[in-house]
Order: C-alpha cells, then structure tokens, then sequence
C-alpha cells in the first residue's frame, strides 16, 4: 500500500547540516518542489536539480516535494529523499553519491584503538568533520542513539558519509543494530568501505560466527578485498560469562568491549564512580581479550564534565589491561589518547628490548637478553607495538634506532 506524505531528516531551528524531505505523490503535474532554506538564493536551484534527480532515478514522475533546508550538504539531502522516496514506494534500487573523501586507510588487527568517539547515525553535523577531532576511531552509531522510527533513514545516511566525508585517518566504525535489523545495516554498508563493526549486546560466540559469515558473504557477492573486523560489544551477565568464547569465535574479531551502562542495569545494580560494581566483569573480560590475543576496550564515561574523574578512570582502566575507552564527547578525547598512551618508561624499555632483539637476531642468537633477563617472542613483540604506537603519536622519532640506548 502506498502512503503519502513521507517525511525524512529532521528540521527546527537548532538543527544544522540537515533537511527535511516531506514527498506526496500526485496524480499529475510532474515534480514540483518547494524549498525553504537561508543558501537559496546561492544553491537553490542546484538542491532541486539534485532532488529532482533523484526522484526521476526512483521512477517516479508526479510529486511534490518540499525541503526545509538547514546547511545540509548534497549527500545529506540525497539521503533524505532516497529515504523519503522508500517510504511511499517498494525499491531495490540505491542513489549511490561519488565516493569523494579519498582518505580511506588500509585498518589493520593491531592498530591502536586507544579511543572510538561514538556519532549518532541520524545526526550529519555531528559526523562532517569528527575527524578532525584526532581520535583512533569513529562510530556512526545506528543502535542506541537513533529512534526505532529513524534507523532506516539513518542507514541511508550513514552509507553516504562512508563515501563522502572524511573520517582524517580514523578507523571507519558502525555500531549497528541487533538481530534482522543489523543484517539490514551489514547488506546496506559493507560495499562502501567499512573498517571495523561494533556488535551491541553480544552474549554468544554463535552471534558472531553468524555477522562474520554474513560479511563474507556479502563482500564475496561485491568482490571486496578489504577486511572487516568486529568488535563485540559485552554488555549483560551472559556475555561477561562467555568472554572468551566470543573473543575466540572468530578471526576477524580484533576486541572486546565492555558496555557498563547495560550490563549494570542487567545487574539492577546502580554503576558508581568507584566501579567496584563492574570490576569482576572488566577483569574477566580484559583476561579473555589477552588470553584470546585481542585488545579489551573499557566502556565509556558518561560524565562529560568532570574531566578529573575522566583521568582517574583511564588510570584505573589502564592498571586493569585495558587498551582503550568509548568516547560521548570530542572534549574526553585528548584525556584518554593521553591516558592510555605509552608513557616514557614503557617507551624506554620497549626500546631496550627491541634492541636487544635486533643486535641478537643480527648475530645469529637464539636467546634474547636484556642485561640477566631473557625476553620470549610476546614480550618483543608487545615491545614492537609500543615502539609503533609510540611513533604514530609522535612521543619517539621515526629513526629512533639511531638513538644511543644503554641497555641494562
């Protein structure tokens, strides 16, 4: 059955970088569109040429279409009609926008995911220059922060800024939704070069093999190379108790995280600054991370404001083995890369230790020393990846070989 009117995107006046796309099919009279925005005399007739392209590329060939214009860019307003047009009429098809951002970075298992800044997925102002915030990773988030009525029209939205805005070298993250509806999101985005998804609620390995089979599926079908991670979201008593099994379930599970607000409500506890509350579920699942040979990521901090607390809670987390902390606010950004960051003894003895390793293999030993100590294959190798990080941050030069280190 056909309804009209259909509306998408959002409009009022604290709304930026958005539209609202209201369409109504007509009888006849071929398209006609009403806009109401502050740019139209600058870009008016581009944004009808645009909606008017979009409509005809669906098919349709008599509505009305009316945009009240916030500042959206093209694919925000191509989105909302796309979303829109799906409303009133059953398609397969997709108006696909040029992929222009050009700064997609090849991810890898181990790269340093210190910080992950979450974006709610029906928000475009707040994803257009997130990057430039510097943190390792950025989640369009379709679960939590999207209403049930709006995870469509997110989706679509969310396909589009993969392909066009630039994410500044951040790892490209989706937290998509659970069940059917997450297997929606996977079909929609994985062909537009998704670096990392976030499983929300995840209690079983199954769960995983399940997303993983459906993504390799799914890149198979479009003859994509890239990989895919996952990271599993733990967020109940359930999934805290089969840690390792989901962070052994499959190969492309790079981390756990822990989802403190959830998990304490599974409880029908109340989560309190201390987390004294969460500390057995955080050191289960750190332990399963490392025994898995993965990063455990801790939840986020929900306070925005009290910046102190924030960095007395990276401590914590940080003496606890975890690798990285959820960000709700660009502000928490600079507290944690710095709190979990190598600090300078780490880099020091990672640098003894590489080394070591290096003048041994270039002697032809077996056995690493360092002064009375032998060092295994782990420890240099976790070394190596302090080294790396501690590069990538800028806290040791890239030729830091060439500095003079007394080892012990």
């Amino acid at each position: 059955m056909i309804i009209s009117p259909a509306i998408s995107g959002n409009s009022g006046p604290k709304v930026r970088s958005d539209c609202e796309v209201t369409l109504e099919l007509q009888d006849s009279g071929g398209i006609h569109i009403e806009l109401e925005s502050k740019v139209r005399a600058l870009y008016g007739e581009s944004i009808k040429e645009l909606v008017t392209g979009i409509i005809e590329f669906f098919g349709i060939r008599n509505i009305r279409a009316t945009i009240k214009d916030s500042g959206a860019l093209p694919f925000v307003i191509a989105a909302r009609t796309e979303a829109s047009v799906k409303k009133l009429i059953k398609t397969g098809l997709e108006f696909l926008p040029p992929v222009t951002n050009g700064d997609n970075i090849q991810s890898s298992r181990d790269r340093c995911r210190y910080s992950r800044l979450y974006l709610p997925g029906n928000n475009p102002s707040l994803m257009i220059n997130a990057g430039l915030h510097s943190a390792e990773g950025l989640i369009l988030d379709l679960e939590d922060s999207v209403a049930p009525e709006k995870k469509d029209e997110a989706r679509i939205l969310v396909r589009n800024a993969l392909r066009q805005i630039s994410f500044y070298g951040a790892e490209r993250m989706v937290r998509i939704n659970q069940g059917e509806r997450g297997s929606e999101d996977l079909r929609a985005l994985i062909p537009h070069g998704l670096d990392l998804v976030l499983l929300p609620k995840c209690e079983s390995s199954e769960e995983v093999k399940r997303i993983s089979s459906l993504i390799d599926e799914l890149k198979n079908k479009d003859g994509i190379t890239n990989e895919v991670f996952l990271m599993p979201i733990i967020e109940t008593a359930a999934g805290v108790e089969n840690a390792y099994s989901i962070a052994t379930s499959d190969k492309s599970v790079v981390s756990i995280a822990i989802g403190l607000e959830d998990y304490t409500a599974d409880l029908g506890v109340k989560r309190t600054p201390s987390g004294n509350e969460s500390l057995y579920a955080r050191t289960r699942l750190v332990n399963a991370a490392k025994a898995a040979g993965i990063q455990p990521i801790d939840s986020v901090f929900s306070d925005i404001d009290d910046l102190e607390l924030l960095k007395e809670t990276v401590r914590v987390s940080k003496s606890l083995g975890f690798e990285g902390m959820g960000c709700i606010h660009p502000r928490q950004i600079p507290f944690i890369r710095q709190g979990y960051a190598p600090d300078e003894g780490e880099i020091e003895k990672s640098r003894k230790i590489v080394v070591a390793f290096e003048e041994a293999r270039a002697k032809g030993l077996g056995v690493i020393c360092l002064g009375s100590k032998m060092i295994d294959a782990p420890v240099v190798r976790r070394a190596e990846r302090i080294i790396k990080q501690a590069v990538s941050m800028g806290l040791l030069p890239a030729d830091w070989m060439n500095i003079e280190t007394k080892v012990d």
